[in-house]
């Protein structure tokens, strides 16, 4: 048997994963890893290197999963969390630990462009938005304060890039990997000119940027050192993927901009795949999908499901204890609470904003919960938590319809979330369209082996690898009784809690400081 290798390096656990030509997850091993370090409140670090043990330690597993048995392996591929960053000197050893992607460092908003570009910024409202990615940037904080760092850095990685590094040996990176806030063009899909305004935002010098492949193109192949810490053979062609989301887009099928796809993870979005340069929200690029020359649009809900382990810590220790003599997931005790919960949860409105935004929603944003009555208990709670989510991304799924003028007419999940039969159902409900989830669960390893059996020609092009390794699992149909309900309640209550709150969202933090201006 023929399969392609996929390493999936995500936020809670490093994946490694054997997949035939014809998409089936053949062996998988799963290593629970730990997120970040927090040496700081707000910070949120790991050691560089600890990544890469943990892929080593995932693929020694996995080979001991296959036995004698153990297949060919014809590529690599290789899918990351995005926007966590790693300098490595000269000799390729990280300088400081990695940047977490959840990290919330930042430096002091300043005024980066000229006056006339300021004041053009400032017409159009996202003034604020070019302060914001200028102090976000890692790599400004690290020049500010810790310069020593900065002029020692050979090489600045995402974790994508540096674990590309530690197979091959070369300094390469795939172009689907590129999100955050570096100096790369997102409508072009290369490092950015001169002149453009993220080489302003992003000063890094290009020398210290890997140079960059296309998915589906060969970045190198498995080194003699990367061989004997992994057990991979020597010289296995080590194809580019794409970055986690992307590929969970592949992987479920999503490459037409009239399919929805929803990722129900840490962070919730909803995005198309498109092969035009969309910017949903002005100024707020698509990044780069896991087919070349192709965009994904995105709309983040950001705290997403990381709202139900933060409902799990604080309300469902009797949950967690069961689940616990059970050997089975709190979540799935979770599904079965809410059973008897009435669409709607008897009118409690939760709006997901945990965390503010740049734009939707604005920096301003905290999270609501209205409607309370005595009736309600930790089920309404619940519920209205997932119903909440699924308005949120029903608004964003809507802004991106308005915007590609094309009309979605289905919706696909990914992600932990989409295990959940009554977050499915309660998406069907919102969305009144029908909603599905991948056969294979593993959908970002999915999208990542379809990249390497396309660059590899065991498919000649991405429809018909698309076509041949991806099936669609439980169908999930919108209830009519269900649909009219939720409906009143988006347009009439959900789509108007946002501004109603504003001024007072606006109150809360020119008298507390929370959110930081």
């Amino acid at each position: 048997m023929e399969t392609i290798l996929v390493i999936d390096c995500g936020t809670q656990s490093v994946r490694a994963m054997l997949f035939d030509f014809q998409g089936n997850l053949v062996y998988k091993s799963k290593i629970e890893i730990v997120p970040y370090m927090s040496p700081q409140p707000g910070w949120a670090e790991q050691d560089a290197e600890y990544y890469w043990e943990q892929v080593c330690a995932a693929c020694r597993q996995l080979w001991k999963h296959c036995g004698r048995k153990r297949p060919e392996i014809k590529a690599v591929s290789l899918t990351t969390q995005r926007s966590t960053l790693i300098n490595v000197d000269k000799n390729g050893q990280p300088l400081r630990p990695a940047i977490h992607w959840l990290d919330q460092r930042r430096i002091e908003r300043q005024q980066v462009v000229g006056p006339l570009a300021n004041f053009v910024y400032h017409l159009v409202k996202m003034d604020y938005a070019v302060q914001f990615a200028y102090a976000e940037c890692e790599a400004n904080w690290i020049m500010k304060h810790q310069p020593e760092i900065w002029e020692r850095t050979h090489k600045y990685l995402f974790l994508s890039g540096y674990l590309t590094y530690k197979l091959i040996g070369e300094y390469r990176d795939s172009v689907g990997c590129q999100v955050g806030y570096v100096p790369f063009d997102y409508k072009k899909m290369k490092w950015a000119d001169k002149g453009h305004l993220n080489r302003r935002l992003f000063p890094i010098e290009l020398e210290k940027l890997p140079e960059l492949i296309e998915p589906a193109e060969e970045l190198g192949k498995i080194s003699k050192l990367a061989s004997k810490a992994t057990g991979i053979p020597v010289g296995t062609p080590v194809i580019a993927a794409a970055a986690d989301k992307a590929c969970e887009i592949l992987g479920i099928g999503g490459v037409s901009p009239n399919i929805a796809c929803l990722s129900y993870g840490t962070t919730c979005t909803t995005s198309i795949m498109t092969s035009k340069y969309i910017e949903v929200i002005p100024f707020i690029p698509p990044y780069p999908s896991a087919i070349p020359r192709t965009y994904n649009t995105e709309i983040q809900i950001f705290r997403g499901f990381w709202m139900v382990s933060w409902f799990k810590d604080q309300f469902g220790h009797p949950e967690k204890e069961l689940a616990s003599k059970n050997n089975i997931p709190p979540e799935q005790l979770f599904d079965q609470m809410i059973t008897d919960i009435p669409a709607a949860s008897l009118g409690l409105m939760l709006q997901p904003y945990w965390s503010p935004g740049v734009k939707i929603p604005g920096p301003e944003a905290k999270g609501a919960v209205i409607g309370f009555g005595d009736v309600h208990g930790r089920a309404h709670l619940y519920r209205a938590i997932l119903e909440g989510l699924v308005y949120a991304l029903r608004e964003g799924t809507e802004r991106t319809q308005a915007r590609s003028k094309v009309r979605i007419t289905e919706v696909r999940v990914s992600g932990g979330g989409s295990q959940s039969n009554q977050a499915m159902q309660i998406t069907a409900d919102i969305f009144n369209l029908p909603v599905s989830r991948s056969k294979v669960y593993e959908t970002s390893g999915l999208g990542a082996a379809i990249d390497g059996a396309v660059g590899m020609k065991v498919h000649p092009d991405f429809n018909t690898a698309v076509r041949e390794m991806t099936r669609l699992g439980d169908v999930f149909e919108p209830k009519p009784d269900h649909v009219e309900l939720y409906d009143a309640l988006y347009h009439r209550v959900y789509k108007k809690m946002y501004t109603h709150l504003k001024p007072l969202y606006e109150e809360i933090k020119a008298i507390t400081g929370y959110p930081e201006r």
